[in-house]
């Protein structure tokens, strides 16, 4: 068993309690007041008179089954701030408590302060979690082209659809990369990280990428430390990144680091 069937095991009993517990889907979907829909793939989308200024997702994580805590002095609101004021094109947010430490209620929270974009990064294993995301005031949810069949697939991007939510669809093999193409799906992130032992290979993302329609924005994601990670990622065209653990980690830095990506 990989980390992420243990981490999808949980998953689904950890939904399956909390589906008993809380409102009903319609009752998410009505009590969720997000307001407009702020666009993910405007975001990400090259701007005119900068078509080689990288867009970044920065990401709100405060631990993961790898690297443990990544910081003691963990803020999650300062630190979406922080990202706001460096440049961050949108934000990712990781509301996975049991592997991530994350909270769906950092949302809400971080939607008052900042005006980006908000990705929830979960573990999407059932529908009612897309109107819980909706509810919950993301913009965009992530969905794990490997946890879901393709009927799957195709389902919960017409019901995010429904609710006015982007997805950005993960990938992380060929067998992914062919699910992905034959749905409807506009944003493809590929995973540099392979869960079954934590390797990480920027490779992943140039040679995945090359197997996509055109018409997919891609965002490379996991293991992208410096501006030369950056650079040698754009040469396969891809121009959209979603950082986390070295944004974290840099702490005091993190302002700096994020703008020195950017170049």
């Amino acid at each position: 068993m990989t980390v992420l069937d243990k981490i999808i095991a949980v998953k689904k009993q950890e939904v399956a309690v909390l589906k008993k517990r809380s409102l009903t889907m319609g009752q998410l979907q009505a009590g969720g007041d997000r307001g407009r829909r702020r666009s993910l793939r405007a975001a990400l989308t090259r701007l005119p008179g900068k078509p080689n200024a990288p867009r970044i997702i920065a990401e709100v994580k405060k631990a993961s089954p790898s690297a443990g805590l990544l910081r003691a002095d963990f803020d999650p609101l300062q630190i979406a701030v922080e990202y706001q004021k460096g440049g961050a094109a949108a934000l990712s947010v990781i509301t996975d408590a049991p592997f991530f430490q994350g909270s769906l209620a950092w949302l809400a929270q971080i939607r008052q302060l900042v005006d980006l974009p908000l990705l929830r990064k979960e573990f999407i294993v059932d529908s009612w979690q897309l109107e819980e995301t909706r509810a919950a005031g993301a913009d965009a949810v992530l969905l794990i082209a490997a946890v879901l069949s393709k009927v799957q697939l195709e389902e919960f991007l017409g019901l995010a659809d429904q609710l006015d939510l982007e997805c950005l669809v993960e990938i992380r093999d060929l067998a992914d990369a062919k699910k992905v193409a034959a749905v409807k799906a506009s944003l493809v992130g590929i995973n540099n990280r392979d869960l079954r032992d934590f390797t990480i290979d920027l490779q992943t993302s140039i040679d995945l990428s090359a197997q996509l329609p055109d018409d997919r924005l891609v965002v490379s994601e996991s293991g992208i430390e410096s501006a030369v990670d950056i650079k040698k990622l754009q040469k396969a065209g891809i121009n959209a990144f979603l950082i986390g653990t070295s944004l974290v980690k840099a702490g005091a830095g993190r302002l700096e680091l994020l703008e020195e990506l950017q170049k």
